[in-house]
């Protein structure tokens, strides 16, 4: 209670100071405050060099500022925010990058803004969350209108939800890259063709003595043994906490279950349920150890890592297909995005707004696509050769295509999970086993949370 209080008087006292510095006539609170939203628009210019200026700052001066990003990116963070202070030296002093997943950011500031970062990244199923708990600041209207302007229409609409008070769509955050996973493989194990279908890529590992691994106990990769048969996530219902799902077919979701439970089973040793970062390491060869996989299901947040490990055997393309009574059928995942989004309770909200839409500009975007393998949402970034010419960016952006939005989400996590470790169970026998009464129990347990 006592937190609720404060970010509530923090919000009274940011709107208090943005009236005081004048600006547009936009002066009006978001869900957790102003935060920097009477910076004056306009739409002749783009890009973040023509839109941002020191006027944006107001009175913020000497701005000491605190931002999250996972490990693999606080190297080219900092030096990102590095840029950032010679921009404007006399806004900033010091910015301090701390690790932080974007999976759990927002679990983070929703248990103590005031402690939390000013600048975060975070994965885009958090923000109504976010939104909803008056934790996170409304993006100023001008670089709003830059970002839906300069940024894929999906990618901008991930970051968009309704204002709780005033009913209107709001931008909450603004796009840092796509979000998914895909089948990456080694090429002196895997052939292209294999790739294709999970038949062939696991029948390709076993043949080499090398693991096929995937989370299947993770929530956010089990959903692929549903999406495949048909089931979908349709938003949340009028309480924006309770999931919607489609019409599904029962025999079709429950057919799927079973076709990758049937296979898990029968590449026992090969099949391995274990979390992703075992796969870049599993791939890497050093002078005493061989590597151990040759092939998994990963995202372009380990791209570079896998890249490094082997080299011109680096291999990515879409989920592969997977058949299903007969019938070979694409694999459906979850796509999303992750975005970056300024706290609410931020000491700085001006000076935080500001790095954060130059964290999400065309050159930061680039920068992290070159480096780190990062799918740009950038309209110019993923026109450019280093988005183009990448097999995983386009492996990613093809998976999209079959994919089911990873927005508006529920509780399903668990539940989905405990799905996936009762497929893969050394106790589950595919042939004699209940899977239509495990996916009841998987519904179930959404609901019923």
């Amino acid at each position: 209670m006592k937190k609720i209080i404060a970010l509530c008087l923090a919000a009274m006292m940011m709107v208090a100071a943005f009236a005081s510095c004048g600006g547009s006539e936009n002066t009006s609170s978001g869900s957790s405050g102003d935060n920097g939203s009477s910076v004056s628009t306009d739409s002749s210019k783009t890009g973040f060099d023509n839109v941002a200026s020191e006027a944006d700052f107001g009175s913020e001066k000497n701005a000491k500022l605190k931002v999250w990003g996972p490990d693999n990116y606080t190297k080219l963070l900092q030096k990102q925010c590095d840029a950032f202070k010679k921009k404007f030296p006399k806004q900033v002093s010091k910015i301090e990058v701390v690790v932080q997943t974007e999976a759990e950011a927002g679990t983070q500031m929703l248990s103590d803004a005031e402690a939390g970062a000013d600048v975060f990244g975070f994965a885009n199923d958090q923000l109504n969350n976010l939104v909803n708990a008056g934790v996170i600041a409304q993006i100023a209207p001008k670089y709003a209108a830059d970002i839906k302007a300069t940024n894929l229409e999906d990618a901008v609409g991930a970051c968009t939800m309704q204002n709780p008070k005033t009913k209107k769509d709001t931008l909450y955050a603004m796009p840092e890259t796509g979000n998914g996973y895909f089948l990456v493989y080694d090429k002196s194990v895997v052939s292209d063709k294999d790739a294709a279908t999970f038949e062939g890529i696991l029948e390709s590992c076993k043949k080499a003595g090398k693991t096929f691994i995937m989370d299947a106990g993770n929530g956010y990769y089990a959903c692929m043994f549903l999406f495949t048969g048909g089931l979908r996530l349709e938003g949340l219902e009028e309480d924006q906490v309770t999931q919607k799902f489609n019409k599904y077919d029962e025999a079709e979701v429950v057919a799927s279950m079973k076709a990758f439970s049937t296979l898990m089973h029968k590449y026992t040793g090969t099949f391995k349920s274990l979390a992703v970062s075992n796969i870049p390491s599993g791939f890497t060869s050093t002078k005493t150890r061989k590597s151990t996989c040759g092939a998994g299901i990963d995202g372009n947040w380990d791209t570079a890592a896998i890249k490094a490990a082997l080299g011109k055997n680096f291999g990515a393309a879409k989920l592969p297909t997977i058949n299903i009574g007969g019938k070979d059928k694409q694999i459906y995942s979850m796509y999303g995005y992750k975005s970056i989004a300024v706290n609410g309770a931020s000491k700085f909200p001006r000076t935080s707004q500001v790095l954060a839409y130059y964290l999400a500009s065309e050159e930061c975007q680039d920068q992290r696509c070159s480096e780190l393998g990062w799918s740009p949402t950038n309209k110019n970034s993923v026109e450019k050769d280093a988005a183009k010419k990448d097999v995983a960016i386009s492996a990613l952006i093809e998976q999209s295509k079959y994919s089911v939005a990873q927005v508006n989400i529920g509780k399903i996590w668990d539940p989905f999970g405990n799905l996936g470790n009762q497929l893969v169970a050394d106790t589950t026998k595919p042939d004699s086993y209940d899977f239509k009464a495990l996916l009841k129990k998987t519904i179930d347990n959404v609901l019923d949370q």
